[in-house]
């Protein structure tokens, strides 16, 4: 483990900053364990010689395959800037590259070509920047300061809509859905069958978002069957009570909506 160490090291010196070191080291362990299991003693040849010339085979392949750029690719371009290198000694000034494709017998194209795929094979840190962080000017996949608002004022409501149901169907919300008991614990505590929970944990999720849309999204609350029933009563009466109590925390100080006020 030491020698993987060790050829980690010295090879890291000579990769661009953005080669993982951990990913080099777990190539150079995997190659390690190969060795061992490879080694034959009676060929003569220390352990060390020949498991360091697996690891250092290993980190080679690791970093090929992490190369955005295939191997003709960097190989011609280490062509080109020792070519590019030898005519600066030899002019004076940095040659064009139409002097540098004349010395190698290549078109134009085919060096600037080669140029621009050494260019896109490059890999930048996002946080690399000394003045701005690369990653803080790229879009974001999160919310919005408007969407954070919003999701906020939705659990608001969630947590007072709950608070408003009837006693039984809050027991059922609550159980169900926060602490997570089963069904059949739920109907054991209310004394009714696990049907029943069923039917009441139906009602109370339509009644949560009749009342969560009346207040947010009024076009999406369908109309009752008979508005002037029993039933549609009820409803408009739990509506209010969700309404007023959303009014009086608004009242009070800001902060999160105490969840155990639905407990």
């Amino acid at each position: 483990m030491p020698l993987v160490g060790h050829i980690v090291r010295e090879l890291s010196g000579r990769v661009p900053a953005h080669v993982s070191r951990d990913d080099l080291t777990s190539a150079g362990l995997a190659a390690l364990v190969q060795a061992a299991h490879a080694f034959d003693a009676t060929l003569g040849v220390p352990f060390a010689r020949y498991a360091a010339t697996r690891i250092r085979g290993s980190l080679l392949d690791e970093l090929r395959s992490v190369d955005w750029a295939s191997r003709s690719v960097r190989r011609r371009a280490r062509d080109l800037e020792e070519t590019r290198h030898r005519m600066a000694a030899t002019l004076g000034r940095v040659p064009s590259n139409a002097e540098v494709a004349s010395a190698l017998g290549m078109s134009l194209e085919e060096v600037v070509g080669n140029d621009d795929d050494i260019a896109r094979a490059q890999v930048l840190s996002l946080q690399a920047s000394p003045d701005d962080a690369l990653d803080e000017l790229l879009p974001s996949d999160g919310a919005t300061p408007e969407q954070l608002v919003e999701h906020q004022e939705r659990l608001t409501y969630v947590v007072e809509a709950v608070a408003e149901l009837p006693e039984r169907l809050r027991v059922v919300v609550s159980e169900y859905f926060l602490a997570e008991r089963p069904m059949a614990e739920i109907a054991e505590q209310l004394g009714v069958s696990e049907s029943r929970v069923s039917q009441m944990r139906a009602e109370a999720l339509s009644l949560l978002r009749d009342a969560l849309n009346r207040e947010l999204d009024p076009d999406l609350v369908k109309p009752a069957g008979r508005p002037d029933g029993c039933a549609a009563r009820r409803r408009e009466s739990y509506f209010a009570a969700v309404a007023t109590r959303h009014a009086a925390s608004l009242r009070r100080p800001a902060g999160r909506p105490a969840l155990d006020a639905i407990a």
